[in-house]
């Protein structure tokens, strides 16, 4: 049983007393439920209380239920919000989500799990939001952290160790699959450096050519090589206090790897084409997508230059493996795009929603970004809707049902189940029939990914592979 002090407060407006009492029945042992049946108790009852979430009924005798939403949106913006309703049309489901509404639930209610399902999907979002403010806060007391966004447990370690790390002038080694952001760690670790007010300069070494690398690094004399017409101060002299950060660098070659080596070993470089060397007064960081372990024992990187380059490591997890993020980054580049599209701000629907937080992101942050980029661009409405996703992402998602069967338009109950057994479906397909695979790809509990199965008559035996482990627990 949850103690009073770890409930959630949740306020039910329905004119229905049999409607109220089933949402009382079923929340009251873990949430603070108060009912009312009219809007202008609700209002008064909004003045007094404070509330994590309101379940509103949008079609009240003499009133209209979205003005409720609006106002709650308006005036008490960290409260969440669920529509509930037996006569609205899809335009009003419709505008009731552009109101900001987390979700629309129709009446009468069949599958009573449903209601628990949605609530507490609802209020882990927003205690996610909301822990990732307080994670950042108590982080920022001592370093900026305005770069990242992540509430997952793995992103606040990360955050930590730089927190440790980021004043004392030791080499960091950042690794992680493309996409991951760590180009962005690095730039958080200068900018809360003691070399903060100096220059950040990041190179590519993947992009450049040995001889390029080495001109643009150590900087060249005129006359040292054909194209060197004139004297050219290199990254090492211009980022001179700052901090260089060499991204891929295991793309560059054995020689220029001792070459790197004697800059970390004495702190002297020498120019392309001079006879003397120069102190080099900067911080290297560095950064890979490999293995570099596996990079050392088949020759392609120098082991030296490893353990030089790995004094601290930090490695960032891919995106499939910190769902928890999911959400946050997706809302602020939602709003990153509105802002930079002109566009009035946009609501990620729940099917939306579910296709991002079930989607592998083999791109990391990367295509989840680019993803939203695309979604903003083409969203007509208010609310980003399955269609304006990329058809990469979609495809994987959509049913592939017959044209006849496409023209149809269902109602919003309809439409909504369809797309839980279709996804169901992809998502079984994915975990070749595993259960507790499904339930960790898609975040829905095990115990409801196998109600839906049945619900559904979805045999999810039929997707396991003749040649996977039989092992998984009983079903």
């Amino acid at each position: 049983m949850i103690s009073d002090k770890e409930k959630q407060s949740i306020l039910v407006v329905d004119d229905s007393e049999e409607t109220l009492e089933l949402f009382s029945l079923r929340l009251e042992d873990h949430y603070f439920v108060t009912t009312t049946t009219s809007l202008s108790e609700a209002r008064a009852i909004l003045n007094q209380q404070r509330f994590h979430l309101g379940i509103i009924d949008l079609i009240l005798p003499g009133e209209n239920g979205l003005d409720l939403i609006q106002e709650i949106k308006q005036h008490y913006p960290y409260m969440s919000v669920i529509a509930i309703s037996g006569q609205a049309s899809i335009e009003t489901a419709v505008q009731a989500m552009k109101l900001g509404a987390d979700e629309f639930i129709v009446k009468p209610i069949r599958n009573l799990d449903l209601i628990n399902i949605q609530v507490e999907k609802i209020l882990q979002t927003q205690w996610l939001i909301e822990e990732n403010k307080r994670l950042q806060n108590l982080i920022r007391k001592d370093i900026q952290t305005d770069l990242i966004i992540g509430s997952s447990p793995s992103i606040q370690n990360v955050l930590q160790k730089v927190k440790k790390i980021s004043k004392l002038d030791a080499t960091v080694l950042i690794t992680g699959e493309t996409g991951v952001g760590k180009s962005v760690f690095a730039e958080l670790i200068h900018r809360n450096s003691l070399r903060k007010d100096k220059k950040f300069v990041s190179v590519n070494c993947g992009s450049l050519t040995e001889t390029l690398l080495e001109s643009i690094l150590f900087g060249h004399k005129r006359g040292s090589f054909t194209d060197a017409v004139r004297d050219k101060v290199g990254y090492f002299q211009e980022a001179s206090g700052g901090t260089l950060f060499l991204d891929e660098i295991t793309e560059t070659s054995l020689s220029f790897q001792v070459k790197l080596l004697k800059v970390l070993e004495t702190g002297f470089f020498r120019v392309v084409g001079s006879d003397s060397d120069l102190h080099a007064n900067i911080r290297i960081l560095a950064a890979s997508n490999k293995d570099l372990k596996e990079c050392v024992r088949n020759g392609s990187f120098r082991e030296d230059l490893y353990y030089r380059l790995n004094v601290i490591n930090l490695h960032i997890s891919p995106l499939r493996e910190r769902r928890d993020d999911i959400k946050l980054l997706s809302s602020a580049f939602v709003r990153e795009f509105c802002t930079k599209y002109a566009k009035k701000e946009l609501i990620i629907s729940p099917a939306v929603m579910a296709i991002l937080l079930s989607h592998n992101w083999m791109g990391n942050i990367r295509e989840l970004r680019n993803a939203l980029e695309h979604a903003v661009i083409l969203a007509d409405h208010s609310i980003i809707q399955p269609e304006d996703l990329p058809e990469a992402i979609l495809a994987q998602y959509q049913p592939h049902a017959p044209q006849s069967q496409q023209l149809e338009i269902p109602n919003w109950s309809e439409a909504k189940q369809e797309f839980e057994r279709q996804f169901l479906l992809s998502t079984l397909k994915r975990s070749r029939g595993s259960l507790s695979q499904a339930a960790r790809i898609s975040g829905i509990a095990r115990e409801n990914i196998y109600k839906k199965c049945e619900k559904y008559g979805i045999d999810y035996r039929l997707y396991r592979k003749h040649d996977a482990t039989e092992t998984e627990e009983k079903e």
